[in-house]
């Protein structure tokens, strides 16, 4: 197999070697190149040999002496040097399936792609991995890699994920753990199938993969309002959300005084379902499962409280505004009020918006399209500027799920749009205009 070399960085070591784009990348050290695995592994040692295959088919060796982890230079089409691999599921909670028609074509598309999870955390189900496959991650030590579980039942994977696959896959997570590989594992919990009984089945089989298991993310199932012929599935209450806290953590707490370690987190939406305060920071340890929603309202707010010390009292005035989900409005509310003591002459009104968009059972600020802000926010007070989540933009930070631009949003309300990170000192940052 070979890969096509697209472009080359000036002044690389490939560009010095003399590689040409259309050029063909055959091989690495004699490895075989296939995608960017293959790549990123073998072109990692300080002295590499390529086969390279010109326009008319002859081929040449290339040596390289490189620093370990410096970029040869090489370019291609994808970052995945192939296609991404589509997901062969039909998962009863699946949030896609849950899309209204008319969005963006992008976000029908089901990744379920191993590289992916190594390169930006995706999580994968392994039902379209063969075994060739899973050696390949242990012979290139390919970790952590990210599993959507949801549950270690055989029988109930294959009913809940709908691939006849999906329950044998399972041994899968044994090989990679006695392989040293490390794992993050998510459960999607659906009232009534996955949680209860089934969720102490599936902690009590994961518990043996520890010390490989890394993490556990415990998300409650997103349900919008596009659900027609789709599985009947119920949203939790806060007597639910309450009873899967206490389970979740009828484990955790075991795990953190035998292994140090909680690894078994509910999403920050169970708490606020069940209208419990949000933990502590120190209760998340590494916050490993942070971009799953596992922690952010904690980490936030710690990082919030360690940078506000270093803010010195100002009587500036500012004149701003920030929009966000209904699940965090509370939170970020809270935030500014705690700024203002500091900041005397902070006017910032907090908007919530609600989902029209999904429906008002999604209440995460990540969800919000651009035209809902537009259509809820028009004739507020916004002040001099709208500060708005970072989250609500796609990876490229250039659309929201709508596929309005930013640019659209702040001419439709007139008024210069911004984006707060995920993080304490960013979110005093984008406010003030201070630097901490």
């Amino acid at each position: 197999m070979s890969v096509t070399i697209s472009g080359i960085t000036p002044n690389s070591y490939a560009s010095r070697a003399g590689i040409q784009p259309g050029e063909q990348l055959i091989s690495v050290n004699g490895h075989t190149i296939t995608d960017v695995l293959d790549y990123r592994f073998y072109a990692t040692d300080p002295k590499v040999k390529l086969l390279i295959q010109a326009k008319d088919g002859t081929q040449r060796f290339v040596k390289l002496k490189n620093n370990e982890y410096d970029d040869l230079g090489l370019e291609f089409e994808t970052y995945l040097m192939d296609k991404k691999r589509s997901c062969k599921n039909k998962c009863i909670f699946c949030f896609i399936d849950q899309l209204p028609k008319g969005m963006r074509k992008p976000l029908y598309f089901k990744d379920d792609d191993d590289r992916l999870s190594f390169l930006f955390g995706n999580y994968i189900t392994m039902t379209n991995i063969t075994e060739e496959e899973i050696d390949r991650i242990i012979r290139l030590k390919i970790s952590p890699i990210n599993v959507s579980v949801h549950t270690t039942n055989p029988e109930l994977r294959v009913k809940m994920m709908a691939n006849p696959r999906s329950g044998e896959v399972l041994r899968y997570l044994n090989k990679l753990a006695d392989a040293g590989i490390s794992l993050n594992c998510q459960l999607v919990l659906c009232p009534g199938i996955n949680d209860g009984d089934e969720l102490k089945r599936s902690l009590t089989d994961l518990e043996k993969l520890i010390p490989a298991l890394q993490s556990i993310a415990c998300v409650p199932v997103g349900l919008s309002d596009y659900r027609d012929k789709l599985y009947p599935l119920i949203p939790y209450t806060q007597q639910s959300a309450a009873h899967t806290i206490d389970l979740i953590e009828s484990f955790s707490n075991r795990w953190l005084e035998e292994y140090g370690d909680r690894i078994v987190y509910p999403a920050d939406e169970f708490f606020l379902k069940a209208k419990r305060p949000i933990p502590p920071a120190e209760y998340y340890g590494a916050f490993d499962q942070l971009e799953n929603g596992i922690g952010m309202i904690s980490c936030m707010k710690q990082e919030f409280y360690d940078a506000i010390q270093d803010l010195q009292p100002n009587d500036q005035e500012i004149n701003c505004s920030i929009a966000t989900g209904m699940a965090a409005y509370p939170f970020i509310s809270r935030l500014v009020d705690e700024l203002k003591q500091k900041w005397h002459n902070l006017n910032c009104n907090v908007y919530a918006v609600k989902n029209d968009c999904f429906g008002h059972q999604i209440v995460v600020a990540g969800l919000i399209t651009g035209g809902d802000l537009v259509n809820q926010l028009q004739g507020k007070e916004l002040g001099d500027r709208l500060l708005l989540p970072s989250c609500m933009l796609d990876n490229d930070d250039i659309h929201f799920l709508d596929d309005m631009t930013p640019e659209q949003v702040s001419e439709a309300l007139k008024i210069p749009v911004e984006f707060i990170n995920n993080d304490g000192y960013d979110f005093i940052n984008k406010i003030t205009g201070e630097c901490l």
